[in-house]
């Protein structure tokens, strides 16, 4: 399928590995010129080694702590000149943090919405003055499901995510006569960094799971009987990205293997 993205410009935050490069690397096969964000550059170098091995369009990187509302100003002011443009903005930095309520400390809260919330705004301030003088834009918000429907001990996440799926509902109606079109994916049970590292802890505290052995456990109460690739929710970002995803803005689509309690 054609999707119309070549010569698009796409800025991935949280870009070096998991999601985000899941994200970078089917955005960039599909001609997309791709600039993948995050804060460690050696993560960044082995991500834009990876993703230009296959990439059609250009990749670039730059480090950038997207909760310095300075540095992302000057990120993407960097990126205007250099490239004109940003088509496409991918807002996927964060990581999950589930705790019980009592345990919530207002340290935990601020790092948590500063990164998943205050992020995102900062990213797409930056780029929609230029997708609304382009009349053409797409902002992709990544989430969660537990902002839809919360479990016990999954805060701060589950109180970010949801700021996020009602900032992305938000921000579809209000730029939608600009022909920029705001979603999010919410995403459930996928293999990640993030995700390896959480298989990692158990080993150090004695388990002796190898790592596809600790995914193939975490699957079984997926109702798909398996938790999810990368490039899966890389794929869907793709899509929801280009022309062929014109008619579609402020959805929040589920990326989980039908484990949501809701749609």
């Amino acid at each position: 399928m054609e999707l119309g993205l070549m010569n698009r410009v796409a800025v991935v935050t949280g870009g070096s590995e998991g999601i985000g490069k899941a994200a970078a690397l089917s955005l960039a096969v599909e001609g997309a010129n791709v600039i993948i964000l995050a804060r460690t550059q050696s993560k960044l170098d082995s991500a834009l080694q990876e993703i230009r091995s296959t990439a059609v369009g250009k990749v670039e990187s730059i480090s950038c702590d997207v909760t310095d509302h300075h540095a992302v100003t000057k990120t993407f002011s960097d990126i205007l000149k250099q490239w004109g443009k940003v088509d496409i903005l991918v807002n996927n930095a964060g990581s999950g943090n589930a705790n019980s309520f009592d345990d919530l400390t207002d340290v935990m809260l601020n790092d948590d919405l500063r990164l998943k919330v205050f992020g995102a705004v900062f990213c797409s301030q930056a780029v929609l003055p230029n997708m609304r003088k382009a009349q053409w834009g797409r902002i992709i918000n990544i989430t969660t499901a537990a902002g839809k429907a919360a479990g016990g001990s999954s805060g701060p996440s589950s109180m970010s995510r949801a700021a996020g799926i009602a900032m992305t509902k938000a921000m579809s109606k209000e730029y939608a006569a600009d022909n920029v079109l705001v979603n999010t994916v919410c995403i459930g049970s996928i293999k990640s960094g993030q995700n390896d590292r959480k298989w990692e802890a158990t080993v150090a505290e004695g388990s002796k799971l190898t790592l596809d052995e600790y995914y193939d456990n975490n699957g079984k109460n997926i109702p798909l009987g398996r938790v999810g690739e990368a490039m899966e929710a890389g794929d869907l970002i793709c899509f929801l990205a280009s022309e062929k995803a014109s008619y579609i803005s402020g959805t929040a689509i589920n990326i989980d293997g039908g484990a949501a309690p809701v749609v």
